[in-house]
């Protein structure tokens, strides 16, 4: 039996300029009838349709017809083998985003992976996606993954509602901390205040006016009343502003309080940021969480690297400091009786809510947490720096 070009092309779907290609190039090979036409064979059509399932294993034109002509190179095959698994792996991890950011999938390691490379864009980019500056850092820094941001922030405040510190530390290490400050301070900003814990110690300790800083209403309200308690109120103005933009003019304070919360926008761009707002030879003293081994464990990097990837040791610390213009005046651990004090409260809390949230996200990544500091806190642990402006 034989075919015309245009039967040839209808029976494997090609078109007639491809068919006219492969016959140059030997694939098939046709031949003129008395009346002119051009025909081509049965053996012309099966092998055709032969290299076209060839074609389908991913193989070029080119080695198609080698394997038409000669036995298969299984080298060649396991070549296109491999490329082909990598493209498949490289296509579902593309379907696997896609899904994720219409909900339908788990977005933390994206997340991650984005802020690792661009942090300030990916913040940007969180904001025009709807979410305000402050939603968009608690979602860097907490909730992790943007389809389960409301949800896993709503837990996350239940938790820490009734609690009044949201992060380890004692009156004992900040009044260490307080007594390495060389001057009597007497404009004091603290940024990230919380509840107030630390801001009730600096007013009884000092007779600065005390500015304190923070981006969570519910926070200031309670530091409020516990300075109206203690009977500090007339010395304490609140803010409820961004640490990444702070509504000073440059030299405003002597002193620049911030207990644990640096990492929000990065140890070292805090340290840029943050200086000018000292006058000249002011301190700023802040805490921050640290290695303190050479060799942490497997469980320990793992947590942190997914929980605060930019966790540093005390030397790398110190070496950003001078970097930035600071010199440091006394650096020392956070005692074990302020880990005490910020996880004892947290875990009776979470056991208290686990039966009336058995699903909840945020409770599993706070159990987690808890876990790591009973198993591994010789390895890491919070560090104050209480630092000098340099001239230089």
């Amino acid at each position: 039996m034989y075919y015309r070009i245009s039967e040839l092309a209808n029976a494997v779907g090609l078109s007639r300029s491809t068919l006219l290609y492969y016959e140059k190039q030997g694939l098939i090979k046709g031949k003129r009838l008395n009346n002119g036409y051009r025909v081509y064979s049965d053996k012309d059509l099966q092998r055709l349709r032969l290299m076209l399932k060839l074609q389908a294993g991913g193989l070029t034109l080119k080695e198609c017809q080698a394997c038409l002509e000669a036995k298969v190179d299984r080298q060649l095959l396991q070549q296109r083998l491999n490329a082909l698994d990598e493209e498949i792996a490289q296509k579902q991890a593309s379907r696997d985003l896609l899904a994720a950011l219409l909900g339908q999938g788990n977005l933390k390691e994206w997340h991650k992976s984005v802020d690792e490379v661009a942090p300030d864009a990916h913040l940007d980019w969180l904001m025009k996606q709807g979410f305000t500056h402050k939603e968009a850092l608690r979602l860097k820094w907490i909730s992790k993954d943007m389809n389960e941001h409301e949800q896993y922030m709503a837990d996350f405040m239940k938790v820490f509602e009734t609690l009044d510190r949201w992060g380890p530390g004692s009156e004992s290490d900040t009044r260490k901390a307080l007594a390495a400050v060389p001057h009597a301070p007497k404009k004091l900003l603290e940024i990230g205040s919380g509840k107030g814990l630390a801001t009730r110690i600096l007013a009884a300790s000092t007779q600065a006016e005390i500015t304190a800083l923070d981006n969570e209403d519910t926070a200031l309200a309670r530091l409020q009343q516990l300075a109206t308690e203690a009977g500090f109120a007339e010395r304490i103005t609140t803010v409820n502003g961004d640490m990444t933009d702070m509504p000073f003019p440059p030299a405003s304070f002597d002193t620049l309080w911030a207990e644990g919360c640096a990492y929000i926008m990065g140890v070292e761009k805090a340290l840029q940021q943050w200086r000018p707002l000292l006058t000249d030879d002011g301190i700023l003293v802040l805490s921050d969480l640290v290695w303190l081994t050479d060799s942490p464990s497997e469980a320990s990097q793992t947590f942190w690297k997914q929980d605060y990837p930019d966790m540093s040791s005390v030397a790398t610390r110190i070496e950003q400091a001078e970097a930035a213009g600071y010199e440091l005046l006394d650096t020392f651990a956070l005692s074990h009786d302020s880990w005490r004090a910020y996880f004892e409260p947290l875990e009776a809390r979470v056991k208290e809510l686990r039966p009336e949230m058995p699903e909840s996200a945020a409770l599993a990544a706070i159990e987690k947490e808890v876990g790591m500091y009973h198993s591994y806190l010789n390895e890491f642990g919070y560090q104050f720096f209480i630092l000098r402006k340099s001239s230089v």
